[in-house]
């Protein structure tokens, strides 16, 4: 009786162990389910987004019953281009030729001056007293010139009466001698003055010209670019300090501007004279302007592996400036137009 009520009584007991163990995940499984769900959620969503952004791909079978359109026009397929720089062929900076001091600059940046233009002056004083000085020598060897002259034909006359006389022995060899021997020394001084004279006159055309060296003048007509040089600073034509001057201005004839661009020598066999090129500068992108071929330079740049090209604008036109970046396309039937007509000219 007593081990049946001990039995029932251990039925009856609860295990804790088994509950406690239990119990975890009971509680775990919610919030596993809840993640579960998110991560599903995340990816439909993903899923969703991903499909609406990217564009349906075209089948084999479309994409054979479409059209067939080229990527570029024919005419400029395949055509070259390159890059360069608007040059002048005719720029210098005008410099004077004898050391002296500006006293005046008559022109300015902008200016367009012309052949043999008066642009600045310098300090001419002491030139201009070599001048007279000079011109002074001329005169007096003029001045002995006459005077020697009108001796001698006095001494010419002498000596035709005394012959006159000698032969009609009314007077003696020894004045006869005498005559010819007045003649003679007059006529060596005469000429004597007559080289002086012209030293004189080399001389002064010599201090002419350094007097005109102070006027500094254009060598062709151009737009003067630059000023370098101002009142009261000493010019020289070579630089002897670091406050002498070298130039008074530099001077761009703008009927010489052209394009010169350096093309690779790959492609230089797709370049031929006289092609056909469209030129754009960088500062008018919008604006193309017809040129052509002038020459190819016959070297090439071992360093950069390039062959230089001049360019010819085919219209001038006042907005294209030197130094301005330039790029260039060759036309892509200029080779074939340029071949042909080498053919023919041959």
């Amino acid at each position: 009786m007593t081990e049946d009520k001990s039995k029932l009584l251990r039925s009856l007991t609860i295990d804790r162990s088994a509950s406690i163990a239990e119990r975890p995940n009971r509680r775990w499984l919610p919030i596993s389910a809840a993640i579960i769900a998110c991560v599903v959620g995340f990816g439909a969503f993903a899923a969703f987004e991903l499909r609406r952004q990217d564009p349906p791909k075209e089948t084999g079978s479309q994409t054979a019953q479409q059209p067939h359109q080229p990527a570029t026009n024919n005419k400029t397929a395949g055509n070259l281009a390159a890059s360069g720089y608007v040059v002048a062929r005719r720029k210098a900076t005008v410099a004077a030729e004898i050391t002296g001091k500006v006293v005046e600059v008559f022109i300015d940046e902008g200016m367009t001056v012309t052949e043999g233009q008066v642009v600045a002056r310098l300090d001419s004083v002491l030139a201009e007293r070599d001048y007279e000085l000079a011109r002074s020598r001329v005169e007096t060897a003029d001045a002995a010139i006459a005077a020697i002259t009108a001796d001698l034909e006095d001494a010419t006359r002498i000596m035709t009466r005394v012959q006159t006389l000698s032969q009609k022995n009314f007077a003696t060899e020894a004045d006869l001698t005498k005559a010819q021997a007045r003649v003679g020394v007059l006529s060596a001084q005469l000429r004597q003055a007559q080289s002086q004279f012209e030293t004189a006159k080399i001389d002064a055309r010599r201090s002419a010209s350094m007097l005109d060296k102070h006027q500094i003048r254009a060598p062709f007509a151009g737009v003067v670019v630059d000023r370098s040089a101002q009142p009261g600073e000493m010019i020289s034509p070579m630089s002897v300090g670091g406050y002498t001057r070298t130039g008074i201005c530099t001077i761009v004839d703008m009927d010489s501007i052209e394009i010169e661009v350096d093309v690779n020598e790959a492609f230089i066999g797709r370049v031929v004279a006289g092609g056909a090129v469209n030129a754009m500068l960088d500062a008018y992108p919008d604006w193309t302007i017809p040129a052509s071929v002038i020459a190819i330079v016959p070297t090439a740049n071992r360093e950069k592996a390039t062959v230089k090209v001049r360019i010819r604008f085919e219209k001038k036109d006042p907005r294209i400036l030197p130094d301005m970046a330039v790029k260039v396309n060759f036309l892509a039937d200029a080779k074939a137009k340029g071949t042909a007509e080498t053919t023919a000219a041959n």
